[in-house]
C-alpha cells in the first residue's frame, strides 16, 4: 500500500513539474493580449469592431512576452505591443501579403512612434 502511494506521489510531482512551465507561459500569453485590447479600448478608444485580433506570444528573446494586434483595416501588418509596466507599440511585422503590396513604415495607419504615445 505505501509502494503505491509513494509511486502516486511521484507521479503528481512529476506531473506538476511537466505543466507548470506550459502553464505559465499560456497564462502569461493571455494575460498580456487581455491587457493590451483593454488598452487599446479604453486608451486608445479603438472600437472593438476595428481589431480583427489580440494574441499574446512568448518568445525566447527579452522581453519574452508581447502581444500581436490586427486590425480590420489593415489586416497585412501585425503590430507589436508591450504590456510589462506600461503599454507601448514597440513595432510591426509585415505578413506576406503586405510585402508583396510594397507597404512601407509612412503608409501604416495604426504605426505610433513612441513620442506619440508618450502623449
Amino acid at each position: 500500500m505505501m509502494r503505491g502511494a509513494k509511486r502516486y506521489i511521484w507521479l503528481v510531482v512529476l506531473l506538476a513539474l511537466v505543466l507548470t512551465p506550459f502553464i505559465y507561459v499560456q497564462a502569461n500569453k493571455m494575460i498580456y493580449a487581455d491587457r493590451v485590447m483593454k488598452h487599446l479600448l479604453k486608451k486608445e478608444k479603438i472600437l472593438p469592431e476595428q481589431i480583427q485580433s489580440v494574441t499574446g506570444e512568448w518568445s525566447k528573446k527579452l522581453p519574452a512576452f508581447c502581444a500581436i494586434v490586427v486590425f480590420t483595416d489593415e489586416p497585412e501588418v501585425e503590430y507589436v505591443y508591450f504590456a510589462h509596466n506600461e503599454i507601448i507599440q514597440f513595432g510591426y511585422r509585415l505578413t506576406e501579403e503586405g510585402k508583396k503590396q510594397g507597404l512601407q513604415e509612412q503608409n501604416l495607419k495604426h504605426r505610433k512612434t513612441l513620442e506619440e504615445q508618450q502623449e
